[in-house]
């Protein structure tokens, strides 16, 4: 069930694109409200559920976390998290986004193989659902062969899958459980708190934005006490 939610996430963005083929401020408010979301599931439930178990220094992989994903986001140039420039890939084809937003799907499945997390599953899939669409816009903007787009869209759809596939089947990474989830909850605090605290445009108080977060708060509070 999580695989194919997982999948699904990335084709219905893939899907919006081709369809509806978004504004870029329509996007953006996804952005916003998606990590809205994956900042709650990740204050309210990751990170006490990691500090709970008292590891030594499980800080630590927090802070490698945020590293990690700094790192992720100067190859993709933070497209990720609303810096949404297309002319800087106009075609040409957006490889190194691609890789990035790749490997940050596989890191993210990862704990999902280790213990069932609807929390976690729900803010993932509700992540994905804008950075498909940004990946999509790219792709779509680029000189790649629409062919090729759909296989590298399948291919970033699969990532999230074979991560929790690799930590469930792999017994010797269970035993860094707590690291682990340690180290995507740095990157999601990264990329969550980028997308939602970033200045607006002049410095401007952007409503729209901030009606956004605040229904990413409440519905991920609501959901995480029904779930």
């Amino acid at each position: 069930m999580s695989y194919l939610a997982l999948i699904l996430s990335v084709i219905l963005g893939f899907v919006i694109v081709i369809v509806i083929k978004p504004k870029t401020k329509i996007i953006q408010l996804l952005l916003s409200f998606s990590g809205a979301y994956l900042l709650s599931i990740t204050v309210l439930h990751l990170i006490p559920e990691v500090f709970e178990n008292q590891q030594k220094n499980i800080g630590l992989f927090i802070l490698l976390g945020i590293v990690f994903q700094t790192i992720l986001e100067y190859l993709s140039k933070g497209a990720e998290h609303g810096h949404i420039h297309y002319y800087e890939f106009e075609k040409s084809t957006p490889w190194l986004l691609f890789i990035s937003l790749s490997i940050h799907a596989f890191l993210e499945g990862m704990p999902l193989g280790i213990e069932v997390n609807n929390d976690l599953l729900w803010a993932i899939v509700i992540h994905k659902v804008p950075i498909a669409i940004i990946l999509s816009v790219f792709f779509k903007n680029s000189n790649v062969p629409n062919i090729y787009i759909v296989l590298f869209i399948a291919f970033f759809a699969l990532m999230s899958p074979l991560g929790s596939l690799i930590a469930h089947e792999i017994t010797y990474i269970k035993q860094f459980e707590m690291q682990i989830n340690a180290l995507v909850i740095g990157i999601f605090l990264h990329i969550s708190t980028a997308i939602l605290f970033e200045s607006s445009a002049n410095h401007k108080f952007n409503l729209k934005k901030f009606i956004a977060i605040l229904i990413g708060f409440a519905l991920a509070f609501i959901s995480s006490q029904i779930i």
